[in-house]
């Protein structure tokens, strides 16, 4: 007879330790999640209801970007959690900095062309300028195509991660950060324009 090697076992981490000791179960958490931004997305997707609409661009607002974190922040990219995540972030960062956001975007308007015209940002891109275009990528959500929406955010992040490449003030870190996050929107809105995101 062999002997089969020992292996040891696998044990969760604290954090799942800590989600049952309060009384929440992580694989629940997951699919409440998944099940709200399936509403919110789909739910709201069609109606010609700028109340909705409205409701969805100030939901970060409302409830805070902290408690949509503790809900999506942990969803991968490729799910409508994960894009609705990114894009309620995106928007907190544009309204926390304004100005420095715009000081990025118009250093990477040039290198990035044809970013700068899928994002839409109106010329020249002010402070008011990109609130207002990251206002209307969200309101999206409910009255265009979602592939569009995480199209147009991904262009805009890109234009952004470029004109922080030419910034001697931004780290690359946050140029890599910023890329990544271009790159995680637009392959989602691939999955979504293909068989649709989950």
């Amino acid at each position: 007879m062999t002997e089969r090697p020992h292996h040891r076992p696998t044990t969760p981490g604290s954090h799942y330790f800590e989600a049952i000791s309060s009384g929440v179960d992580p694989a629940e958490l997951r699919e409440a999640a998944d099940r709200a931004a399936t509403l919110l997305v789909r739910g709201a997707h069609g109606r010609a209801d700028g109340e909705v609409a409205d409701r969805l661009l100030h939901l970060a607002d409302t409830e805070g970007i902290e408690t949509i974190a503790e809900v999506w922040a942990g969803s991968p990219g490729d799910s409508l959690a994960g894009c609705l995540w990114r894009l309620f972030l995106l928007r907190s960062w544009v309204y926390a900095d304004p100005v420095g956001v715009a000081r990025q975007f118009e250093a990477g308007r040039t290198s990035a062309p044809v970013a700068r015209v899928v994002a839409g940002v109106a010329d020249p891109p002010g402070p008011d300028e990109l609130k207002a275009m990251v206002d209307e990528v969200l309101r999206g959500i409910a009255d265009a195509d979602f592939a569009d929406v995480l199209f147009r955010a991904a262009a805009f992040a890109r234009v952004v991660a470029t004109g922080r490449a030419g910034l001697a003030s931004a780290s690359g870190e946050e140029v890599v950060r910023m890329l990544s996050l271009a790159e995680q929107l637009e392959a989602a809105g691939h999955v979504e324009l293909t068989h649709g995101l989950a």
